[in-house]
């Protein structure tokens, strides 16, 4: 088994081994490198990262209570399939509370994250030009976290983080689409108008309206990649 993992731009000098490892799993499941079903081996993961086997069982066990992973008789740990209900449910949740963060940025909004926000945009739009899927999804991420952080809501962004892993995985199967990043691009431009604006009811439309969107995309997709899914 081959797993071809991401390379991190920026070293994490505190980060222990077992977090190393949780995070750069993690970050291969979403992208789908790391192929839903793919058996994983505890001595293998081990071997790659250079670590013993204690800080991959840690990492295991870690991706298995966000869903990611699971253990299965006769197979060992395995890499969840994708699933139209955890997505679905993950919308759900997601929806309820960036709702409430852009509602919340209309009224304070640090200066510095709006910058940082319009700079991850036009990031966007160079790794969409590029055709860079895997570069795009990553500041789509960065983009929403920016804006919690502008709004000082990062606790509520990490309830956010622990569910929209299951929408990541299935979104990066649709990123591949001619003209897919594109729309998502104007989709943040429009959240973005609106914070500045100060426009709440516009900046909720628009952030309903982006992951409304987000699930046209996937339709169908269970069908077209039945082995990826439950």
């Amino acid at each position: 088994m081959t797993i071809a993992l991401p390379i991190q731009s920026l070293p994490r000098m505190q980060e222990s081994a077992a977090a190393r490892v949780e995070r750069e799993l993690r970050a291969g499941i979403i992208d789908l490198t790391i192929r839903p079903g793919e058996r994983l081996s505890e001595s293998e993961i081990a071997e790659r990262f250079q670590v013993s086997r204690q800080p991959v069982r840690e990492a295991f066990i870690a991706l298995m209570r966000q869903g990611l992973l699971d253990v299965q008789p006769q197979r060992g740990t395995v890499v969840v399939k994708l699933s139209v209900r955890r997505m679905l449910d993950a919308r759900f949740i997601r929806e309820a509370i960036e709702v409430a963060i852009v509602r919340r940025a209309c009224e304070r909004f640090d200066t510095h994250y709006r910058d940082r926000a319009a700079s991850l945009i036009a990031a966007q739009e160079t790794a969409a030009r590029a055709g860079d899927h895997a570069g795009f999804q990553r500041l789509d991420s960065l983009f929403h976290i920016a804006l919690a952080e502008g709004a000082d809501c990062m606790e509520a962004w990490t309830a956010v983080e622990m569910q929209k892993a299951h929408m990541d995985r299935v979104c990066a199967l649709t990123l591949h689409s001619p003209g897919s990043m594109d729309p998502l691009v104007q989709q943040h431009q429009a959240i973005l108008n609106a914070i500045e604006d100060g426009n709440a009811e516009r900046a909720v439309a628009a952030m309903s309206h982006h992951l409304s969107e987000i699930l046209k995309g996937v339709a169908g997709l269970d069908l077209t990649f039945a082995d990826l899914f439950e």
